[in-house]
């Protein structure tokens, strides 16, 4: 045993989705003494500008997008009583098949060894207990979701760090739970197309696939906070929404599928930290 604190590192593509994935977990386990270390990987300057305007609408400027985003990421670290905040700036790439994926200097158009060996770095120095990322679709295909879990299981195989590893996810019965609820919103909302209704039944896993349930409801007013405090892409937050208290119903349990393990901790766990204390 040492004096070093256990640390969680979550991985992230862009300014708020810190809050949407993890917003509970960074909570709960800073409020347990455990240090939190947040990276985010892009600028978010693919982001609404004010007023909504749209990425490659006149009047988008991307830098001051980004430096408004950046502002708000920390708001909402602070919200989240994340403990360390580490920003890889890279360009945001849009949506998949947007202009902005060819950029240069874009997420997705950087080596993954490049960003692999910053990341490598900041694990070295942060040596967490815990790392969270996406899974190999970045849960829903978004190219900057993608690039970082590429970087990060590049990453880790670059040190010597065996942290236990996870996958952010959701429980199949939850989107087909979370598609109720957005008809209750949008009750003129059409139906997607067959396609489209083929991709949403591939995102998630079965719920008995889910190894981690983190029972997060007690700081689900924390979460709920965080992601408001991202208000210039409140048109695109569907959950804020909600109000708070549909928010914590729905929002209070953060799943993860555990991919990397050296404590030999049970599964289904309700703890990221399982074995680790």
């Amino acid at each position: 045993m040492t004096d070093r604190p256990l640390t969680l590192m979550a991985v992230h593509a862009h300014p708020d989705d810190e809050a949407t994935g993890t917003g509970g977990v960074l909570a709960r386990y800073a409020a347990e003494g455990i240090r939190t270390v947040l990276v985010t990987c892009t600028d978010g300057g693919c982001g609404d500008g004010p007023g909504g305007v749209k990425p490659g609408d006149p009047g988008h400027d991307p830098a001051a997008v980004a430096l408004m985003r950046r502002q708000e990421l920390k708001a909402s670290c602070d919200v989240l009583k994340v403990s360390d905040l580490e920003m890889l700036d890279y360009a945001d790439s849009g949506m998949m098949g947007w202009p902005s994926n060819d950029a240069p200097g874009s997420f997705w158009q950087t080596p993954v060894e490049e960003g692999a060996a910053r990341l490598a770095e900041l694990m070295r120095h942060y040596r967490p207990d815990v790392v969270v990322t996406y899974d190999e679709n970045g849960f829903y295909g978004h190219p900057d979701h993608i690039q970082a879990h590429r970087i990060t299981m590049a990453a880790l195989e670059m040190t010597a760090l065996t942290p236990k590893v996870y996958w952010t996810t959701m429980p199949r019965s939850g989107m087909q739970r979370f598609g109720e609820i957005m008809r209750e919103f949008h009750p003129d909302m059409p139906e997607p197309d067959p396609v489209e209704a083929a991709a949403m039944a591939e995102i998630g896993l079965p719920d008995d696939e889910i190894t981690t349930w983190v029972d997060t409801t007690a700081f689900s007013g924390q979460k709920f906070d965080a992601l408001a405090a991202h208000a210039s892409q409140g048109e695109n937050i569907f959950f804020l929404k909600m109000g708070k208290e549909r928010f914590g119903e729905f929002m209070g349990m953060e799943t993860f599928v555990r991919v990397q393990d050296a404590t030999g901790a049970a599964v289904p766990e309700n703890d990221l930290f399982a074995g680790l204390r």
